[in-house]
C-alpha cells in the first residue's frame, strides 16, 4: 500500500515537471507576443531599412548601367534645370589628378596617364557654362550666352561593349536659333525622373542617331556654385 501511495506521489510529482514544462513553451510565445509586436515594429523599420537600402542597392546598379528596359521613364527638361559648369577646366588645370589617381589605385586597369588622357577627350568642350530654365538652354563660350527652346524627343538605351547600359534623353531646338546646337542628349546615370546632380551632355547639329553613335567625347557638367575640390569629393563618392 505504502509502494502503491509512494509511485502516485512520484507518478503526480513528475506529471507536475512535465506540465510546468509545457506550460513554460507554451508562455515563451506568448511572452514574445508583446515582443513580437516590438519586432513588427522593429522588423518594420527593419524592412523600410531594407527597402532603403535595396533603393541605395539599385541605385548603384542603375549608376552602373543595370536595369531593365521597363524601369526606364520619361523625363522632363526640368530634371536639368540649373547653372551648371563644366568641369573640363578642372582637368586640365590638375584640379581633378586626385580622381584620376583613386581610378588608378581602385581599377588598376589603366596608368594615371592614360586615365589623364582618356578624359581629355571625354570632358573636352568649349561651352564652359549651361544654363537651363523652363525649356530654355542658354549655352556660353567665352562668356557670350546665347539660348533656344527645347523640346522632348524621347530616350533610348543603348548597351555597350561592357555589357552594360545607358539611357540618353533626348531634347530638340525649337524654331531655328543660330549659335545653338539642333539636338541634345542627356546622361546622368538615373533612368527615371530625378533632379540630376551631375551630367554627361552630347549636342550638335547632326541628327539623334548620329549623335547615339557618340562614344567618346561627353562634356560632364556640375553645379556652377561648386568649387573645383568640391567637384573632387562628389566625383569620389561614386
Amino acid at each position: 500500500m505504502k509502494k502503491e501511495l509512494i509511485k502516485s506521489i512520484l507518478v503526480f510529482f513528475l506529471l507536475g515537471i512535465v506540465l510546468t514544462g509545457c506550460q513554460e513553451k507554451v508562455d515563451t510565445p506568448v511572452e514574445n507576443a508583446s515582443s513580437d509586436s516590438k519586432s513588427t515594429t522593429s522588423e518594420s523599420t527593419e524592412g523600410t531599412n531594407h527597402s532603403h537600402n535595396h533603393d541605395d542597392e539599385k541605385q548603384k546598379e542603375i549608376y552602373s548601367g543595370i536595369f531593365e528596359d521597363d524601369e526606364v521613364e520619361d523625363r522632363e527638361l526640368s530634371d536639368w534645370e540649373g547653372d551648371w559648369q563644366s568641369v573640363y577646366p578642372y582637368l586640365l588645370d590638375g584640379t581633378l589628378d586626385k580622381v584620376l589617381q583613386k581610378k588608378v589605385e581602385k581599377n588598376k586597369d589603366k596608368t594615371f596617364e592614360e586615365y589623364k588622357d582618356y578624359y581629355k577627350v571625354g570632358y573636352e568642350t568649349d561651352i564652359e557654362r549651361i544654363v537651363i530654365k523652363d525649356n530654355t538652354m542658354t549655352f556660353y563660350k567665352n562668356g557670350e550666352g546665347k539660348a533656344g527652346e527645347y523640346k522632348y524627343h524621347g530616350y533610348e538605351i543603348l548597351t555597350y561593349e561592357s555589357g552594360n547600359r545607358g539611357v540618353r534623353y533626348l531634347f530638340d531646338l525649337v524654331g531655328e536659333v543660330d549659335g545653338v546646337p539642333k539636338h541634345v542628349q542627356f546622361s546622368d546615370h538615373s533612368i527615371y525622373p530625378t533632379k540630376a546632380e551631375h551630367y554627361h551632355i552630347y549636342l550638335g547639329d547632326e541628327d539623334h542617331g548620329t549623335l547615339l553613335n557618340e562614344l567618346d567625347n561627353w562634356p560632364t557638367y556640375y553645379f556652377s556654385n561648386l568649387s573645383g575640390e568640391e567637384i573632387v569629393e562628389e566625383m569620389n563618392a561614386h
